[in-house]
């Protein structure tokens, strides 16, 4: 079969990868030019933050730890006056999307160069968009400016990850692989890290569960969490990632979880649409069906199926259906206003819990 016609960008964007990793921060702060960083967390990781600070020693601006889910507008402005205030050349996020969300909001206005350390699985790290929460909608946008210019992952920040977060970030990260098997703009290269990044993090949940600690399962599902993101950094989402971003965005509800609950359906809703993108998620995945196959994992390793289990209210799915079919992203499926009653039906499915049909 000849290659199809595909455009493929490569971003300036260093990676250090590997067990201790995180002991060549100062180095890779050096290597942007920077001298004062600014340090950001969410409140829980604000000891952890406090360790990088002092490895930086006199390369440390301060700690700013009120980095939250989905990025409020308001939290971005406070972070920014205070980077100012402090007179930081660059910040780094050690965390999870909140935290990378976050140093992105501060570069977007000021330029700031970012490091970002990631703890997690969620991927924002490799990608150039971001996403601001104002007045209760969470809105997105692309912007190379906010792509972090050097990531450090180290395998061993992940170690306390609690299990049930590890599963559901880790199917988070296989969300935007999945979806980027079937994006308009994709292309072979980013065909193959989705497939492969599936397939690392598939491996790696699994294993975390039996031994949370296990540095190669880490290693397996960091490595995993790195190739997903990248497509996510590379090529268009689609239906599932409008929905989740609805769903976190205009109902607060958390962000890994509903990507857990959420993909199984929108896989389903695609199926037909886009089959050789399900055959390479199967594939990867070891199962028969994409769809079932993504379900089958999160309930065998202790993670949420139902949007209902997560916080959401059954009267809210009307709302929902409602705000997904606006300003529809493109999709294998069509899914503007005349698909409502059908996404209506996905988010019902997924609310209960039930398989993906």
């Amino acid at each position: 079969m000849s290659a199809r016609d595909f455009i493929h960008i490569t971003r300036p964007q260093r990676v250090v990868f590997g067990a201790g990793a995180l002991q060549h921060l100062a180095r890779e702060i050096d290597a942007l030019g920077a001298r004062r960083a600014l340090v950001l967390c969410t409140p829980e990781q604000r000891g952890q933050a406090e360790r990088v600070a002092d490895m930086l020693g006199a390369r440390a601006a301060g700690v700013f730890d009120r980095a939250v889910m989905h990025v409020p507008i308001e939290t971005a402005r406070e972070a920014r006056a205070e980077a100012q205030r402090l007179g930081a050349d660059c910040a780094v996020a050690i965390g999870g999307g909140s935290t990378t969300g976050l140093g992105k909001a501060i570069a977007l206005d000021s330029g700031l160069p970012i490091v970002a350390i990631p703890t997690t699985y969620a991927g924002s790290e490799m990608t150039p968009i971001y996403g601001l929460t104002e007045q209760g909608l969470k809105k997105t946008g692309n912007d190379v400016r906010v792509l972090p210019r050097t990531v450090i992952y180290d395998p061993e920040l992940s170690r306390t990850l609690p299990v049930g977060l590890s599963v559901t970030s880790g199917i988070n990260a296989i969300a935007h692989a999945a979806e980027g098997l079937y994006a308009r703009d994709g292309n072979p290269v980013m065909d193959l890290m989705a497939e492969e990044g599936i397939a690392a993090l598939a491996r790696a949940l699994p294993a975390i569960r039996a031994q949370a600690d296990d540095i190669d399962a880490r290693s397996d599902a960091l490595y995993g969490a790195w190739l997903c993101g990248s497509v996510l950094g590379s090529v268009g989402m689609a239906l599932h990632h409008k929905l989740c971003h609805t769903l976190g965005g205009s109902f607060n509800l958390p962000h890994a979880e509903v990507h857990t609950v959420v993909l199984p359906h929108a896989l389903a809703f695609n199926a037909a649409a886009a089959p050789q993108a399900m055959a390479r998620i199967a594939r990867a995945l070891g199962t028969p069906t994409a769809p079932q196959g993504v379900q089958d994992l999160a309930r065998a390793n202790g993670a949420p199926i139902a949007l209902r289990d997560i916080g959401m209210k059954e009267d809210d799915i009307d709302r929902a259906a409602d705000i997904a079919v606006q300003n529809p992203y493109w999709n294998p499926r069509p899914f503007g206003p005349a698909e409502r009653d059908a996404l209506r039906a996905l988010l019902q499915r997924a609310w209960a819990g039930a398989p993906p049909g």
